[in-house]
């Protein structure tokens, strides 16, 4: 039965990720994932810790609108089957490989005897992946929204991709053994490279074969990322296996440890439901070994992963059994939906490195996902060399390491075919990349003639405007001006543009991106003298912030909400200014407590609409202010009351501060406090008001010197 593609359609309960941030991240995203000991790593990981770092997610624009009231979804679908495996890979949203089931056999019995021995093989279809039963975004991706299951491709720099939630090219096409392929492709803005993806299933095959290439179609060197990241369900029998004996862990403390495999300070870390709290290992895989990584269950039977050697690394990511790891699985999935856990597989050894890719040249690999079924006595056995050695074997049984170099060999010409169906279309994006660079990219279209519709949407527009006929159209100085471009060859059109207060803010925007503080900040004052907008003046605002002039950047984002305020306090909801209105609110409010002024950031709340002012990151922002006007009891009573802050961003601690700052305010009352006894109180304070477990989204143990921190 030769693999087929089909185009369907989904319905799952769950939140779309809603309308994008008008306002540009100017400034770095706040990372859990930091490294402050490089100087003890080994020197090419240290070098790679350290290369082309990310300032800001810009061109892209954050997604921090969506909420936590769940509806059924309806999503396009792309199915891709053979007589063994059905994948499910949803185009709206990142490609993700949302479902990857297992149709046994006679010959799949046979095959998975172990599994069969167990009684699992004979259960009917089987989901190999952890399929999330919603859809609920979470403030995980390098720009926001992001949503946890399935198989996921991480591209761009630390962390999830910022095309997690963002719609991507699909097409139908021929596989290399004459079967049907899926082809997904997108411009990756943060790195400026095109990539694609390529999923088919041999006939007879168990397993899913992915083609991955990126491609630098520059001049110049290019930093770049990648990680497939798999979700797998987690059992209280599950174990996760790679042919290592060390691992590099991080557990959210800025710090990297060569650590032992399995056993390390009294636990076996290969069992996630025995960790206490969330951790990623990245195991060392010898160069020369062949590179996999599995999930198994009680049975011995699950799923692994492997590829050609370009796909260095390894990772486990578990979110452990303490109250935090807890309470973001319920936060992610669904509560009584049983958990999931991570396995990943990198470009480098870690996730905290960035790889270099030289001029017009490109990344190529092919992965592999599939059932194993391994011996349950020797992979759940105390002796860590034939645990993973019975899965190693089992592996190159049902799919020789020959034969994955081999298919990776086929498809390499495959990879260039055009694509004769699209079946879905992405951004508009690179169009605009591929008309300015004139790049040459068999494969993978982005014109409109190919993809038989024009991706030029309206934030596009502007720049085809400026690329066609050197200018932009002005716009009203109380629409937002649209998203920023900031690649250097924009930059060089924004200069010779004709001079309007929409090129001169988008020109300061390159600029600050680029580096050149000064320049921006030029543009922006130009763009100021040009027309009184929020948007101009939002961004001299951060400047200040950025500069350490905190208490006149406060200034100027009050200033710029007032401004704002007075236009478009009435919009509807969810249009853009309605969305920047609620941005500018926040970042007003968050600049006004940290230079003290209470009472001005409490006007600002007031002034917002009710349906703002009822969203959880604004109770939260209510609560801080009643402490910072000395009212604990008034902001305990928020806490008391509940909310749920929906962009609650991963290794975010301010529900964790603020609850502490509250009850150790309750709990020393009126009477001044030591240097010498602060500590005491603290945890006086803690003991009796433990943080509630709703708000307890704590990823590493409690220390401290954390207090110092804040």
């Amino acid at each position: 039965m030769p693999a087929t593609v089909r185009c369907t359609s989904i319905t799952v309960p769950g939140v779309r990720p809603g309308p994008e941030n008008p306002l540009p991240p100017l400034l770095a995203p706040r990372e859990a994932h930091r490294v402050d000991n490089r100087g003890g790593l080994p020197r090419d990981m240290a070098r790679q810790i350290g290369f082309a770092p990310v300032e800001s997610v810009l061109p892209y624009r954050t997604l921090d609108a969506y909420g936590r009231g769940r509806g059924p979804l309806r999503l396009t679908a792309l199915v891709l089957e053979n007589e063994r495996l059905r994948a499910t890979v949803l185009p709206e949203l990142g490609g993700r490989l949302y479902s990857l089931v297992h149709k046994p056999s006679g010959q799949a019995h046979e095959r998975n005897h172990y599994a069969a021995q167990a009684g699992v093989a004979n259960k009917g279809e089987r989901e190999l992946l952890y399929r999330n039963p919603v859809l609920q975004p979470a403030n995980f991706a390098l720009n926001g929204a992001w949503f946890s299951g399935g198989v996921e491709w991480n591209i761009g720099a630390t962390g999830h991709t910022a095309l997690s939630c963002a719609p991507v090219h699909a097409a139908r096409l021929t596989a290399p053994d004459g079967g049907e392929m899926l082809r997904l492709w997108e411009w990756e803005r943060l790195r400026d490279l095109p990539f694609q993806v390529d999923l088919w299933l041999p006939a007879d095959s168990e397993f899913l074969h992915v083609g991955v290439r990126i491609r630098n179609p520059h001049p110049h060197d290019a930093a770049t990322y990648w990680w497939s990241n798999t979700a797998v369900p987690e059992t209280p029998g599950t174990r996760v296996l790679a042919p290592a004996d060390r691992a590099w862990h991080f557990g959210y403390e800025r710090s990297l440890k060569s650590v032992p495999v399995p056993q390390w300070d009294g636990l076996d870390r290969t069992r996630p439901s025995r960790a206490e709290y969330a951790a990623d290992y990245f195991y060392d895989v010898p160069d020369g070994e062949r590179r996999w990584i599995a999930a198994v269950d009680e049975s011995g039977f699950g799923l692994v992963q492997t590829s050609t050697d370009t796909l260095r690394g390894r990772k486990c990511f578990l979110w452990g059994s303490g109250s935090g790891g807890r309470r973001w699985q319920e936060w992610l999935t669904e509560p009584g939906t049983g958990g999931y856990l991570e396995i990943q597989a990198g470009l480098a050894r870690t996730q905290l490195e960035h790889v270099p890719l030289e001029a017009a040249s490109e990344f190529s690999w092919l992965e592999a996902y599939g059932p194993v079924s391994a011996d349950p006595a020797a992979v759940h056995g105390d002796d860590w060399a034939a645990a993973r050695g019975a899965v190693a074997r089992r592996l190159e049984e049902v799919l020789p390491r020959a034969d994955v170099d081999a298919a990776h060999a086929m498809w390499l010409p495959f990879a260039d075919s055009p694509p004769k169906d699209v079946l879905a279309v992405g951004s508009g994006w690179g169009g605009l990349e591929v008309a300015v660079g004139q790049y040459d990219l068999p494969g993978t279209p982005f014109g409109a003639v190919e993809l038989g519709a024009d991706t030029v949407g309206p934030d596009q527009q502007p720049w085809r405007d400026l690329l066609e006929v050197g200018g932009m159209r002005e716009a009203r100085v109380e629409e937002p001006p649209g998203p920023s471009l900031v690649g250097r060859h924009w930059r060089d059109m924004l200069e010779t543009a004709a001079p309007s207060w929409r090129t001169e803010y988008h020109l300061g925007v390159a600029a600050w991106h680029a580096g050149d503080k000064a320049q921006a900040v030029r543009a922006w004052e130009r763009s100021m003298d040009r027309g009184q907008t929020p948007w101009a003046l939002r961004c001299l605002a951060l400047a200040d912030l950025d500069a350490g002039e905190c208490a006149r950047g406060a200034q100027r984002l009050l200033d710029a909400f007032g401004l704002i305020d007075r236009v478009v306090h009435h919009a509807p909801t969810g249009s853009p200014p309605a969305v920047a209105l609620a941005a500018l609110g926040r970042e007003a409010v968050e600049a006004l407590l940290e230079v003290g002024r209470a009472e001005d950031a409490r006007t600002v709340l007031d002034q917002l609409p009710d349906g703002v002012r009822r969203r959880g990151r604004f109770m939260l922002l209510h609560a801080r202010t009643l402490l910072a006007s000395g009212n604990a009891t008034g902001a305990k009573a928020v806490f008391d009351a509940g909310f749920e802050v929906e962009d609650l961003r991963e290794g975010e601690e301010i529900l964790e501060e603020t609850w502490d700052a509250i009850v150790e305010r309750l709990v020393a009352g009126d009477t001044p406090a030591t240097d010498a006894d602060t500590d005491t109180d603290r945890e006086r304070a803690r003991a009796q008001h433990p943080l509630p477990h709703r708000y307890d989204f704590r990823m590493r143990p409690n220390r401290p010197e954390r207090a110092e921190e804040r």
